[in-house]
């Protein structure tokens, strides 16, 4: 199961405390998923399609608790055999289809459409508790999230752009940053930031799947340290055998030419015992000489015998 299908799934069975919160929840679902279908009697039915069995039960549940119907749930078999089955409930006129869209105020004031608008009028999402309830409804309805251990992609899909800049308030309203995107004939409402999408799943409720991302985003941060300390430590390591390469290949020189008992007794000290221990750091052959001296002290003597080997390569040492 996917990491999308899992929070879905864990929101579905979260139940929301008051009649205010249930009406912004449903609001979302129906708006997002339902549409209205004209009858011979000039009335219109109610019809709610959804692929998520979970979101199909969660439906059914809310419009029993707040309207007393029980709408039938039909399975049908999706037209495209790469997907599985959809649901679809419908709320006849005569089971009170225009009272459940004026109450989950998905109808202008005073009209006599039929047509239902897709996000509510503002008293259905006033209260900050139903701004919740109706960002997990629809997220319930067109929701989606990457698998945090591949990517952070939170995102709402709407029909129109009317839904998404009233996804995008809702959403900002709690400090966010949202933006929308067009994607083909939708309109997409996404969250990109880590931290962003784990505070939305805070305040939808989802928190079995907040603490997963959570976990996936330590792991992947002590991951990319490791490797930052790996990477530092090879190149520091690279940077070293590279320096020893240097000075044995300007000691040899010396060595070829003048002759290392030509130098000072502390650079040939220090020349014959890089011979000998070809991969020792600088502090090692410090330690090693008597008396010892420090890595600067040592680096300090290199930079003599290699600018020797120089002047030996350009025929400048006399």
């Amino acid at each position: 199961m996917s990491f999308s299908l899992k929070t879905k799934g864990e929101l579905a069975r979260l139940e929301a405390e008051t009649p205010c919160c249930h009406r912004a929840e449903l609001a979302a679902l129906i708006g997002l998923n339902g549409e209205t279908v004209p009858t011979t009697e000039g009335k219109f039915n109610l019809k709610v399609t959804v692929e998520n069995p979970a979101v199909a039960r969660k439906i059914f549940k809310l419009i029993k608790l707040l309207f007393a119907i029980n709408p039938e749930i039909k399975v049908r078999k999706n037209s495209s055999f790469k997907k599985s089955n959809y649901y679809l409930m419908v709320i006849t006129h005569t089971m009170g289809s225009r009272k459940i869209i004026e109450e989950l105020g998905l109808v202008e004031e005073s009209s006599s459409r039929q047509a239902l608008i897709r996000f509510p009028r503002e008293y259905i999402v006033d209260k900050r508790c139903c701004k919740r309830a109706y960002l997990r409804g629809a997220f319930l309805s067109g929701g989606s999230i990457s698998a945090p251990e591949k990517t952070y992609h939170l995102e709402f899909v709407a029909h129109e752009i009317a839904v998404a800049k009233g996804i995008q308030t809702l959403v900002n309203g709690f400090g966010l940053n949202a933006k929308i995107v067009p994607r083909k004939k939708y309109q997409v409402v996404y969250l990109k930031e880590g931290d962003q999408i784990v505070e939305l799943l805070n305040i939808i409720g989802a928190h079995n799947a907040l603490l997963e991302l959570e976990n996936a985003r330590i792991l992947k941060e002590m991951r990319n340290n490791i490797n930052r300390v790996v990477n530092c430590e090879t190149a520091n390591l690279s940077k070293t055998v590279n320096a020893s390469v240097k000075q044995l290949e300007n000691i040899h020189l010396i060595q070829r030419t003048i002759g290392l008992e030509e130098l000072p007794e502390s650079l040939r000290t220090l020349a014959e015992l890089r011979i000998q221990h070809e991969d020792a750091s600088l502090k090692e052959l410090g330690e090693m000489m008597n008396p010892p001296v420090g890595k600067s002290g040592v680096n300090h003597r290199f930079r003599k015998i290699n600018n020797l080997g120089e002047k030996i390569r350009q025929n400048r040492y006399i």
